[in-house]
């Protein structure tokens, strides 16, 4: 009998994780589907509008999506298929949000890239914090999540929404690219060290080569020091890369004022509400991503970096800028 008791409340815990699948809500009614629709596209990501049915969404959606390319050819599931849930509190792309909940008929505008390595409330699963590939279509689908007396609902209907063409010129990279190609802690496979420059201020404090990347790889969990500081290393990167504009001076200007002599974490232990660093982190994630009118696109395919040098593949001119004339740009 103490067996069959442990057993069952096994059996109980697993199904409040959710590991159970969708059989365990057989006897309840679903909630009605989603809907998807495109709303517009950048360089490195997609922003889609997801609207629940008639019994609304208020537990939260999860979307799916993959490369229309391998869509086409393998359909869902495997490793090409990516996931991002979306059930908490958002601090960033909609700071005043009750959470990632749906009312009956309601709408919200997500943002699929990897601004969503510091957004809250969500979580990604194989490639759901990536940015996406420029010029490339990929096939959208979403659920709602079980709760409240409803089971999960059924997937939503594709849809195929599209990033913009790849550049020609000038370019940046989004955080986490940067990420992925400095020193020591911040390569990934056979990448190498691509930073131009081995040391950025952030506000008033100077960080080396090391500190910055400890804090690209500190997840924000609510604190918007961190996630400003992650948009704001990026931006410093692409100008200190050649991918500069004075459309962006005020930002960086702002974020800086901002951070003051705030250090970030993990090298230090400060703070900043997310309401009040959300604007300025969302436009510095615009200039990353190629999307600040007047600024230069997003690298993509089009461009490739040798040492402190960006090579477009058509062969046209090369860009160097020095730590000096990045300072020369925006103080």
């Amino acid at each position: 009998m103490h067996s069959l008791n442990r057993l069952f409340g096994v059996f109980a815990a697993i199904v409040c994780l959710g590991l159970v699948s969708s059989s365990a809500h057989a006897g309840l009614t679903p909630y009605d589907p989603p809907s998807l629709s495109c709303v517009s596209g950048g360089q490195a990501e997609i922003t889609i509008k997801a609207c629940a049915g008639a019994s609304g969404a208020p537990a939260g959606l999860t979307i799916h999506w993959m490369e229309r390319s391998l869509y086409d050819q393998y359909g869902w599931g495997g490793d090409n298929e990516c996931a991002l849930s979306l059930s908490g509190q958002p601090s960033m792309q909609h700071p005043g949000a009750s959470r990632w909940e749906l009312g009956p008929n309601q709408c919200q505008e997500i943002i699929i890239g990897d601004i969503n390595f510091d957004e809250t409330g969500v979580s990604g699963s194989g490639c759901g914090l990536d940015p996406l590939k420029c010029g490339t279509e990929y096939v959208f689908r979403a659920f709602a999540h079980a709760g409240r007396g409803f089971g999960r609902s059924d997937w939503s209907a594709n849809v195929v929404c599209s990033t913009d063409p790849c550049p020609a010129g000038g370019c940046t990279f989004t955080q986490g690219y940067w990420k992925n190609h400095g020193p020591a802690g911040c390569v990934s496979g056979n990448n190498s060290n691509e930073w131009p420059v081995n040391a950025l201020s952030l506000g008033t404090v100077a960080y080396s080569d090391v500190q910055l990347c400890s804090i690209f790889n500190e997840p924000a969990g609510g604190n918007g020091l961190i996630s400003l500081a992650h948009q704001l290393m990026a931006a410093k990167l692409n100008i200190a890369n050649g991918g500069g504009c004075q459309a962006v001076v005020s930002a960086i200007n702002a974020a800086d004022a901002l951070i003051g002599s705030r250090v970030a974490p993990p090298v230090g232990g400060d703070f900043l509400a997310p309401g009040s660093t959300s604007a300025l982190t969302l436009t510095l994630d615009q200039f990353n991503n190629g999307d600040l009118a007047g600024c230069p696109l997003h690298c993509g395919a089009a461009m490739r970096v040798e040492g402190t040098e960006l090579v477009r593949l058509d062969g046209g001119p090369t860009a160097t800028k020095t730590w000096g004339s990045v300072k020369a740009i925006y103080r």
